[in-house]
Protein backbone atom coordinates (compact mmCIF):
# COMPACT_ATOMS: atom_id res chain seq x y z
CA UNK A 1 0.00 0.00 0.00
CA UNK A 2 1.51 3.76 -1.09
CA UNK A 3 0.52 6.31 1.84
CA UNK A 4 0.88 10.17 1.74
CA UNK A 5 2.92 12.24 3.52
CA UNK A 6 1.97 16.21 3.19
CA UNK A 7 4.73 18.95 3.62
CA UNK A 8 3.52 22.39 4.14
CA UNK A 9 6.19 24.80 3.98
CA UNK A 10 7.42 28.10 2.39
CA UNK A 11 11.38 27.33 2.37
CA UNK A 12 11.63 25.66 -1.12
CA UNK A 13 15.11 24.76 -0.57
CA UNK A 14 13.19 22.58 3.03
CA UNK A 15 10.31 21.05 0.88
CA UNK A 16 13.57 19.77 -1.46
CA UNK A 17 15.70 18.61 0.76
CA UNK A 18 12.62 16.78 2.95
CA UNK A 19 11.10 15.86 0.00
CA UNK A 20 14.20 13.51 -1.47
CA UNK A 21 15.01 12.26 2.24
CA UNK A 22 11.57 11.52 3.24
CA UNK A 23 10.08 10.15 -0.79
CA UNK A 24 10.64 5.92 -1.14
CA UNK A 25 8.51 3.54 -3.50
CA UNK A 26 5.98 3.03 -0.57
CA UNK A 27 5.68 6.87 0.31
CA UNK A 28 4.27 9.50 -1.85
CA UNK A 29 5.09 13.04 -0.78
CA UNK A 30 2.89 16.17 -1.88
CA UNK A 31 4.31 19.89 -1.03
CA UNK A 32 2.20 22.82 -0.26
CA UNK A 33 3.89 26.29 0.11
CA UNK A 34 0.89 28.18 1.91
CA UNK A 35 -1.99 26.95 4.66
CA UNK A 36 -4.83 27.78 1.83
CA UNK A 37 -2.95 24.69 -0.61
CA UNK A 38 -2.09 22.49 2.73
CA UNK A 39 -5.34 22.71 3.61
CA UNK A 40 -6.96 21.94 0.41
CA UNK A 41 -4.78 18.70 -0.27
CA UNK A 42 -5.64 17.27 3.21
CA UNK A 43 -9.28 17.83 1.73
CA UNK A 44 -8.67 16.26 -1.58
CA UNK A 45 -5.46 13.65 -1.22
CA UNK A 46 -6.35 12.41 2.45
CA UNK A 47 -2.58 12.01 3.58
CA UNK A 48 -1.78 9.44 6.46
CA UNK A 49 0.74 11.93 7.85
CA UNK A 50 1.61 16.07 7.86
CA UNK A 51 4.62 18.05 8.13
CA UNK A 52 3.72 21.51 9.60
CA UNK A 53 5.63 24.51 9.70
CA UNK A 54 4.35 26.75 12.21
CA UNK A 55 5.02 29.94 10.30
CA UNK A 56 3.13 30.47 6.67
CA UNK A 57 2.77 33.33 5.01
CA UNK A 58 -1.17 33.28 5.09
CA UNK A 59 -1.98 32.06 8.35
CA UNK A 60 -0.50 30.63 11.99
CA UNK A 61 0.68 27.04 11.53
CA UNK A 62 -1.21 26.17 14.43
CA UNK A 63 -4.06 27.41 13.14
CA UNK A 64 -3.94 25.33 10.15
CA UNK A 65 -3.64 22.51 12.67
CA UNK A 66 -6.61 22.97 14.16
CA UNK A 67 -7.92 22.57 10.38
CA UNK A 68 -6.76 19.69 9.48
CA UNK A 69 -7.62 17.77 13.18
CA UNK A 70 -11.11 19.18 12.14
CA UNK A 71 -11.32 17.35 8.42
CA UNK A 72 -9.63 13.94 10.06
CA UNK A 73 -8.66 14.24 13.69
CA UNK A 74 -6.71 10.89 12.84
CA UNK A 75 -4.10 12.10 10.67
CA UNK A 76 -0.59 12.27 12.47
CA UNK A 77 0.70 16.32 12.27
CA UNK A 78 4.53 16.88 12.96
CA UNK A 79 4.78 20.46 13.93
CA UNK A 80 8.36 22.44 12.76
CA UNK A 81 9.50 25.71 13.65
CA UNK A 82 12.80 28.13 13.48
CA UNK A 83 11.51 29.58 16.56
CA UNK A 84 11.84 27.87 19.75
CA UNK A 85 9.01 28.92 22.54
CA UNK A 86 7.82 27.51 24.96
CA UNK A 87 4.26 28.39 24.80
CA UNK A 88 3.97 27.27 21.04
CA UNK A 89 5.68 24.02 22.36
CA UNK A 90 2.88 23.60 24.71
CA UNK A 91 0.11 24.73 22.83
CA UNK A 92 0.88 22.32 20.09
CA UNK A 93 1.01 19.46 21.91
CA UNK A 94 -2.11 20.83 24.08
CA UNK A 95 -3.77 20.45 20.48
CA UNK A 96 -2.95 17.17 19.59
CA UNK A 97 0.09 17.57 17.58
CA UNK A 98 2.09 13.83 17.25
CA UNK A 99 5.66 15.96 17.51
CA UNK A 100 7.28 19.25 17.65
CA UNK A 101 10.62 19.28 16.15
CA UNK A 102 12.84 22.42 16.19
CA UNK A 103 15.11 23.54 12.58
CA UNK A 104 17.25 23.02 11.44
CA UNK A 105 15.82 19.26 10.77
CA UNK A 106 17.37 16.40 11.81
CA UNK A 107 16.18 14.36 8.67
CA UNK A 108 17.78 10.43 10.53
CA UNK A 109 15.44 11.73 13.27
CA UNK A 110 12.74 13.04 10.88
CA UNK A 111 12.49 9.94 8.88
CA UNK A 112 11.95 7.71 12.29
CA UNK A 113 9.14 10.45 12.91
CA UNK A 114 7.51 10.13 10.23
CA UNK A 115 7.82 6.25 10.10
CA UNK A 116 5.98 6.05 13.66
CA UNK A 117 3.16 8.96 11.94
CA UNK A 118 2.35 6.70 9.49
CA UNK A 119 2.22 3.67 11.42
CA UNK A 120 -0.18 5.14 13.39
CA UNK A 121 -2.22 5.72 10.42
CA UNK A 122 -1.77 2.48 9.49
CA UNK A 123 -3.57 0.98 12.30
CA UNK A 124 -7.15 2.42 11.36
CA UNK A 125 -7.46 -0.62 9.32
CA UNK A 126 -5.47 -3.00 10.83
CA UNK A 127 -5.98 -2.28 14.90
CA UNK A 128 -8.06 -3.99 17.79
CA UNK A 129 -10.77 -1.98 18.13
CA UNK A 130 -12.23 -1.24 21.32
CA UNK A 131 -15.41 -1.56 22.81
CA UNK A 132 -17.03 1.34 23.69
CA UNK A 133 -17.90 0.65 27.11
CA UNK A 134 -21.06 2.35 29.14
CA UNK A 135 -19.52 4.58 32.08
CA UNK A 136 -20.23 2.41 35.15
CA UNK A 137 -18.40 1.58 38.71
CA UNK A 138 -14.93 1.15 37.73
CA UNK A 139 -13.90 -1.44 40.26
CA UNK A 140 -15.43 -4.42 38.30
CA UNK A 141 -14.07 -7.67 37.50
CA UNK A 142 -13.72 -8.09 33.42
CA UNK A 143 -12.90 -11.12 31.60
CA UNK A 144 -14.27 -13.95 29.32
CA UNK A 145 -11.74 -16.53 29.45
CA UNK A 146 -12.18 -19.97 31.21
CA UNK A 147 -9.95 -19.25 34.12
CA UNK A 148 -11.92 -16.43 34.79
CA UNK A 149 -15.32 -17.75 34.33
CA UNK A 150 -14.79 -19.97 37.13
CA UNK A 151 -13.61 -17.32 39.58
CA UNK A 152 -17.18 -15.86 38.57
CA UNK A 153 -19.04 -19.02 39.37
CA UNK A 154 -17.08 -19.77 43.00
CA UNK A 155 -18.56 -15.85 43.46
CA UNK A 156 -22.25 -17.16 42.74
CA UNK A 157 -21.88 -20.66 45.14
CA UNK A 158 -20.37 -19.26 48.09
CA UNK A 159 -21.89 -15.30 47.92
CA UNK A 160 -24.99 -16.90 49.56
CA UNK A 161 -23.70 -19.11 52.17
CA UNK A 162 -22.27 -16.94 55.05
CA UNK A 163 -18.80 -18.64 55.48
CA UNK A 164 -15.38 -17.50 55.77
CA UNK A 165 -13.90 -17.21 52.52
CA UNK A 166 -9.92 -17.55 51.37
CA UNK A 167 -8.96 -16.02 48.38
CA UNK A 168 -5.69 -17.16 46.98
CA UNK A 169 -3.80 -15.45 44.53
CA UNK A 170 -1.13 -12.94 43.18
CA UNK A 171 -0.74 -9.57 43.99
CA UNK A 172 -2.28 -7.23 41.81
CA UNK A 173 -4.74 -9.91 40.39
CA UNK A 174 -7.83 -8.57 41.96
CA UNK A 175 -8.67 -10.40 45.18
CA UNK A 176 -10.44 -7.38 46.82
CA UNK A 177 -12.67 -6.86 43.68
CA UNK A 178 -13.83 -10.38 44.05
CA UNK A 179 -14.22 -9.88 47.62
CA UNK A 180 -16.12 -6.83 46.93
CA UNK A 181 -18.28 -9.08 44.66
CA UNK A 182 -19.53 -11.78 47.58
CA UNK A 183 -20.40 -9.13 49.23
CA UNK A 184 -22.60 -7.40 46.74
CA UNK A 185 -24.62 -10.61 46.14
CA UNK A 186 -24.60 -12.14 49.53
CA UNK A 187 -27.14 -11.32 52.20
CA UNK A 188 -25.20 -8.85 54.14
CA UNK A 189 -24.88 -6.58 50.39
CA UNK A 190 -26.81 -3.71 52.26
CA UNK A 191 -24.64 -3.93 55.39
CA UNK A 192 -20.52 -2.42 55.77
CA UNK A 193 -18.03 -3.92 53.71
CA UNK A 194 -14.64 -2.67 55.41
CA UNK A 195 -11.03 -3.98 54.12
CA UNK A 196 -7.87 -3.91 55.70
CA UNK A 197 -4.25 -4.57 54.95
CA UNK A 198 -2.78 -6.60 57.31
CA UNK A 199 1.02 -6.21 55.66
CA UNK A 200 0.59 -2.57 55.57
CA UNK A 201 0.77 -2.03 59.01
CA UNK A 202 2.45 -2.88 62.26
CA UNK A 203 1.14 -5.22 64.88
CA UNK A 204 0.51 -2.78 67.09
CA UNK A 205 -1.90 -0.60 64.89
CA UNK A 206 -3.59 -3.43 63.27
CA UNK A 207 -4.48 -4.41 66.72
CA UNK A 208 -6.38 -1.01 67.38
CA UNK A 209 -7.46 -1.19 63.49
CA UNK A 210 -9.42 -4.27 64.10
CA UNK A 211 -10.45 -4.35 67.50
CA UNK A 212 -10.34 -0.62 68.28
CA UNK A 213 -8.69 0.50 72.34
CA UNK A 214 -9.84 2.35 75.51
CA UNK A 215 -8.90 5.81 75.82
CA UNK A 216 -5.49 5.95 77.96
CA UNK A 217 -5.02 2.35 76.71
CA UNK A 218 -1.36 3.77 75.15
CA UNK A 219 0.59 6.54 74.34
CA UNK A 220 -1.13 8.34 72.31
CA UNK A 221 -5.00 7.14 72.86
CA UNK A 222 -6.67 9.69 74.28
CA UNK A 223 -9.99 9.06 72.80
CA UNK A 224 -11.99 6.04 72.68
CA UNK A 225 -11.69 4.08 68.90
CA UNK A 226 -14.32 1.40 67.82
CA UNK A 227 -12.25 -0.83 65.66
CA UNK A 228 -13.00 -2.59 62.28
CA UNK A 229 -14.86 -5.27 63.97
CA UNK A 230 -17.27 -3.34 65.69
CA UNK A 231 -17.83 -0.70 62.61
CA UNK A 232 -18.68 -3.41 60.24
CA UNK A 233 -21.01 -5.54 62.85
CA UNK A 234 -23.69 -7.37 60.18
CA UNK A 235 -21.67 -6.85 57.60
CA UNK A 236 -18.45 -7.77 56.03
CA UNK A 237 -14.84 -7.52 56.69
CA UNK A 238 -12.34 -8.01 54.58
CA UNK A 239 -8.23 -8.54 56.04
CA UNK A 240 -5.83 -8.84 53.13
CA UNK A 241 -2.56 -10.49 53.01
CA UNK A 242 -3.68 -12.28 56.58
CA UNK A 243 -0.31 -14.51 55.74
CA UNK A 244 1.48 -11.30 56.93
CA UNK A 245 0.03 -11.34 60.16
CA UNK A 246 1.30 -11.83 63.71
CA UNK A 247 0.88 -14.85 65.50
CA UNK A 248 -0.19 -12.60 68.53
CA UNK A 249 -3.11 -11.14 66.04
CA UNK A 250 -3.84 -14.64 64.49
CA UNK A 251 -4.44 -16.20 67.58
CA UNK A 252 -7.11 -13.15 68.54
CA UNK A 253 -9.05 -13.34 65.04
CA UNK A 254 -9.21 -17.22 65.22
CA UNK A 255 -10.85 -16.88 68.51
CA UNK A 256 -13.67 -14.28 66.85
CA UNK A 257 -13.63 -16.62 64.11
CA UNK A 258 -15.05 -19.51 66.76
CA UNK A 259 -17.08 -17.41 68.42
CA UNK A 260 -17.17 -14.05 67.35
CA UNK A 261 -15.76 -12.27 70.61
CA UNK A 262 -13.27 -9.95 71.08
CA UNK A 263 -11.46 -7.57 73.27
CA UNK A 264 -10.41 -3.55 72.88
CA UNK A 265 -7.19 -2.55 73.28
CA UNK A 266 -6.56 -1.90 77.05
CA UNK A 267 -10.02 -3.73 78.14
CA UNK A 268 -10.69 -6.80 79.64
CA UNK A 269 -14.92 -6.61 78.70
CA UNK A 270 -15.64 -9.01 75.98
CA UNK A 271 -17.62 -8.05 72.71
CA UNK A 272 -18.96 -9.87 70.33
CA UNK A 273 -19.33 -8.98 66.45
CA UNK A 274 -21.64 -10.69 63.90
CA UNK A 275 -19.21 -9.85 61.06
CA UNK A 276 -18.37 -12.59 57.86
CA UNK A 277 -14.60 -12.60 57.05
CA UNK A 278 -13.40 -13.01 53.86
CA UNK A 279 -9.37 -13.12 53.81
CA UNK A 280 -7.09 -12.83 50.88
CA UNK A 281 -3.13 -13.87 51.00
CA UNK A 282 -0.63 -14.23 47.89
CA UNK A 283 1.60 -16.71 50.21
CA UNK A 284 1.24 -20.48 50.36
CA UNK A 285 -0.20 -20.63 54.02
CA UNK A 286 -0.19 -24.19 53.33
CA UNK A 287 3.71 -24.33 53.65
CA UNK A 288 3.42 -21.70 56.23
CA UNK A 289 1.58 -23.83 58.23
CA UNK A 290 4.28 -26.61 57.65
CA UNK A 291 6.73 -24.03 58.54
CA UNK A 292 5.31 -23.46 61.64
CA UNK A 293 4.57 -19.13 60.86
CA UNK A 294 0.96 -19.92 60.16
CA UNK A 295 -1.29 -21.37 62.84
CA UNK A 296 -2.73 -24.68 61.39
CA UNK A 297 -6.13 -24.08 63.35
CA UNK A 298 -6.92 -20.62 61.84
CA UNK A 299 -5.50 -21.78 58.52
CA UNK A 300 -8.71 -24.10 58.66
CA UNK A 301 -11.09 -22.25 59.74
CA UNK A 302 -10.44 -19.89 57.05
CA UNK A 303 -9.92 -22.21 54.46
CA UNK A 304 -14.90 -22.58 55.20
CA UNK A 305 -14.40 -21.83 50.76
CA UNK A 306 -11.40 -21.57 48.95
CA UNK A 307 -11.14 -19.18 45.69
CA UNK A 308 -7.91 -19.42 43.48
CA UNK A 309 -7.31 -16.37 41.48
CA UNK A 310 -5.33 -17.13 37.95
CA UNK A 311 -2.55 -14.37 37.24
CA UNK A 312 -2.92 -12.40 34.31
CA UNK A 313 -0.38 -14.37 32.44
CA UNK A 314 -2.66 -17.70 32.33
CA UNK A 315 -5.79 -16.19 30.87
CA UNK A 316 -3.89 -13.56 28.23
CA UNK A 317 -7.53 -13.95 26.93
CA UNK A 318 -8.74 -11.93 28.99
CA UNK A 319 -6.26 -8.82 28.05
CA UNK A 320 -7.87 -7.20 25.10
CA UNK A 321 -11.18 -6.52 27.14
CA UNK A 322 -9.40 -5.48 29.80
CA UNK A 323 -7.34 -3.24 28.16
CA UNK A 324 -10.64 -1.71 26.78
CA UNK A 325 -12.14 -1.39 30.09
CA UNK A 326 -9.22 0.48 31.14
CA UNK A 327 -9.22 2.72 27.81
CA UNK A 328 -12.97 3.73 28.59
CA UNK A 329 -12.15 4.88 32.11
CA UNK A 330 -9.00 6.75 31.26
CA UNK A 331 -10.40 8.17 28.27
CA UNK A 332 -12.95 9.58 30.52
CA UNK A 333 -10.37 10.49 33.51
CA UNK A 334 -7.88 12.31 31.40
CA UNK A 335 -10.45 13.35 28.47
CA UNK A 336 -8.66 11.59 25.71
CA UNK A 337 -10.67 9.83 22.80
CA UNK A 338 -8.61 6.62 22.25
CA UNK A 339 -10.62 3.72 20.44
CA UNK A 340 -7.90 1.26 18.77
CA UNK A 341 -4.81 -0.38 19.60
CA UNK A 342 -2.35 -1.24 17.00
CA UNK A 343 -1.62 -5.16 16.11
CA UNK A 344 1.95 -4.33 17.31
CA UNK A 345 0.79 -2.93 20.40
CA UNK A 346 -1.26 -5.99 21.36
CA UNK A 347 1.55 -8.60 20.80
CA UNK A 348 3.64 -6.33 22.92
CA UNK A 349 1.04 -7.01 25.32
CA UNK A 350 0.29 -10.74 24.88
CA UNK A 351 4.25 -10.92 24.96
CA UNK A 352 5.07 -9.20 28.77
CA UNK A 353 4.81 -11.32 32.05
CA UNK A 354 2.55 -9.25 33.88
CA UNK A 355 4.31 -9.94 37.35
CA UNK A 356 2.07 -7.05 38.67
CA UNK A 357 -1.14 -8.73 37.15
CA UNK A 358 -4.49 -6.83 36.59
CA UNK A 359 -2.94 -3.79 38.93
CA UNK A 360 0.13 -3.23 36.29
CA UNK A 361 -1.72 -3.50 33.01
CA UNK A 362 -4.04 -0.71 34.64
CA UNK A 363 -0.93 1.53 35.60
CA UNK A 364 0.37 0.26 31.60
CA UNK A 365 -2.43 1.26 29.81
CA UNK A 366 -2.47 4.72 32.08
CA UNK A 367 1.18 5.19 30.70
CA UNK A 368 0.08 4.59 26.87
CA UNK A 369 -3.01 7.11 26.93
CA UNK A 370 -1.20 9.38 28.66
CA UNK A 371 1.57 9.14 25.35
CA UNK A 372 -0.84 8.03 22.55
CA UNK A 373 -0.97 10.59 19.18
CA UNK A 374 -4.33 10.62 17.93
CA UNK A 375 -6.82 8.10 18.73
CA UNK A 376 -4.47 4.68 18.66
CA UNK A 377 -2.23 3.31 20.94
CA UNK A 378 0.81 2.05 19.05
CA UNK A 379 3.87 0.25 20.17
CA UNK A 380 5.83 3.12 20.45
CA UNK A 381 2.75 4.36 23.17
CA UNK A 382 3.94 1.35 25.75
CA UNK A 383 6.36 1.48 28.28
CA UNK A 384 10.36 0.63 27.26
CA UNK A 385 9.92 -2.09 30.07
CA UNK A 386 6.41 -3.49 27.40
CA UNK A 387 7.57 -2.96 24.43
CA UNK A 388 10.73 -5.18 25.09
CA UNK A 389 13.18 -3.17 23.19
CA UNK A 390 15.81 -2.16 26.23
CA UNK A 391 15.46 -2.67 29.94
CA UNK A 392 15.36 0.55 32.67
CA UNK A 393 18.98 1.26 32.50
CA UNK A 394 19.29 0.94 28.86
CA UNK A 395 20.26 -2.69 28.29
CA UNK A 396 19.83 -4.29 25.04
CA UNK A 397 19.79 -7.52 26.51
CA UNK A 398 16.68 -9.93 26.56
CA UNK A 399 15.68 -12.65 28.92
CA UNK A 400 17.62 -15.48 26.88
CA UNK A 401 20.67 -13.35 27.82
CA UNK A 402 19.72 -13.47 31.38
CA UNK A 403 19.05 -16.46 31.61
CA UNK A 404 22.53 -17.77 29.99
CA UNK A 405 24.46 -14.98 32.18
CA UNK A 406 22.38 -16.93 34.79
CA UNK A 407 24.04 -20.57 33.99
CA UNK A 408 27.55 -19.69 33.28
CA UNK A 409 27.15 -18.52 36.92
CA UNK A 410 26.10 -22.14 37.91
CA UNK A 411 28.60 -23.83 35.54
CA UNK A 412 31.59 -21.09 37.10
CA UNK A 413 30.50 -21.90 41.11
CA UNK A 414 30.21 -26.06 40.45
CA UNK A 415 33.96 -25.70 38.96
CA UNK A 416 34.90 -23.97 41.48
CA UNK A 417 32.84 -26.56 44.24
CA UNK A 418 31.27 -23.99 45.87
CA UNK A 419 29.32 -25.32 48.82
CA UNK A 420 27.13 -22.43 48.84
CA UNK A 421 25.72 -22.73 45.42
CA UNK A 422 21.97 -21.95 46.11
CA UNK A 423 22.63 -19.13 48.57
CA UNK A 424 24.71 -17.14 45.88
CA UNK A 425 23.00 -18.21 42.94
CA UNK A 426 19.68 -16.60 44.98
CA UNK A 427 21.43 -13.35 46.07
CA UNK A 428 22.85 -12.57 42.91
CA UNK A 429 19.30 -12.84 41.32
CA UNK A 430 17.98 -10.78 43.92
CA UNK A 431 20.09 -8.36 43.80
CA UNK A 432 19.33 -7.68 39.93
CA UNK A 433 15.48 -8.50 40.90
CA UNK A 434 15.36 -5.86 43.49
CA UNK A 435 17.48 -3.28 42.01
CA UNK A 436 14.97 -3.38 39.01
CA UNK A 437 12.16 -3.19 40.76
CA UNK A 438 12.92 -0.15 43.27
CA UNK A 439 13.80 1.29 39.96
CA UNK A 440 10.66 0.58 37.91
CA UNK A 441 8.70 1.88 41.25
CA UNK A 442 10.89 5.32 41.82
CA UNK A 443 12.40 3.24 45.13
CA UNK A 444 8.96 2.75 46.77
CA UNK A 445 8.85 0.14 49.34
CA UNK A 446 5.37 -0.18 49.43
CA UNK A 447 4.47 -0.42 45.71
CA UNK A 448 8.05 -2.82 45.01
CA UNK A 449 6.54 -5.45 47.40
CA UNK A 450 3.01 -5.23 46.18
CA UNK A 451 4.56 -5.66 42.88
CA UNK A 452 7.03 -8.31 44.12
CA UNK A 453 4.07 -9.90 45.58
CA UNK A 454 6.06 -10.16 49.57
CA UNK A 455 5.70 -8.30 52.59
CA UNK A 456 7.40 -5.19 52.95
CA UNK A 457 8.75 -6.99 55.92
CA UNK A 458 10.27 -9.33 53.69
CA UNK A 459 11.08 -6.97 51.34
CA UNK A 460 13.51 -4.48 53.96
CA UNK A 461 14.68 -7.79 54.99
CA UNK A 462 16.14 -8.80 52.20
CA UNK A 463 17.15 -5.46 51.16
CA UNK A 464 19.21 -5.12 54.79
CA UNK A 465 20.85 -8.50 53.74
CA UNK A 466 21.70 -7.87 50.09
CA UNK A 467 23.11 -4.44 51.94
CA UNK A 468 21.13 -2.71 49.36
CA UNK A 469 20.87 0.97 49.92
CA UNK A 470 17.98 3.35 49.40
CA UNK A 471 18.95 4.81 46.59
CA UNK A 472 17.86 2.85 43.12
CA UNK A 473 19.31 2.97 39.43
CA UNK A 474 17.48 6.32 37.78
CA UNK A 475 15.13 6.29 34.68
CA UNK A 476 14.02 8.19 31.91
CA UNK A 477 11.45 11.14 32.92
CA UNK A 478 7.94 10.13 32.15
CA UNK A 479 4.60 11.68 32.02
CA UNK A 480 3.92 12.02 36.02
CA UNK A 481 0.09 10.79 36.61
Amino acid sequence: MIQKLLIIDDEPNLLYSMTKALRHDSLEVLNAGTAAQGIELVRSEQPHAVILDVRLPDASGLDVFTEIHAIDPRIPVIIITAYSSMETAVEAMKRGAYEYLLKPIELDKLREHVERALEISRTNDESTILANEEPRSQQRIVGHSPAIQEVFKAIGRVAQQDITVLIQGESGCGKELIAEAICAHSARAAGPFLAINCAAISETILESELFGHEKGSFTGADRLRIGKFEQVDGGTLFLDEIGDMSGVMQAKVLRLLQDGSFQRVGSNETLRANVRIIAATNRNLEAMVAEGTFREDLYYRLRGFVIDVPPLRERLEDLEPLVSHFVSIFNRELGRQVRVVSPEAMRRLEMYRWYGNVRELQAVVKYALLHAVGDAITSGSLPPIVRGDHDETGSTAGPADGVAAIASMVRDQLARTDRNLYRDIHSAVDRILLDQVLAHVDGNQVQAAQVLGISRTTLRNRLSELEIGGSVPSRPETARD
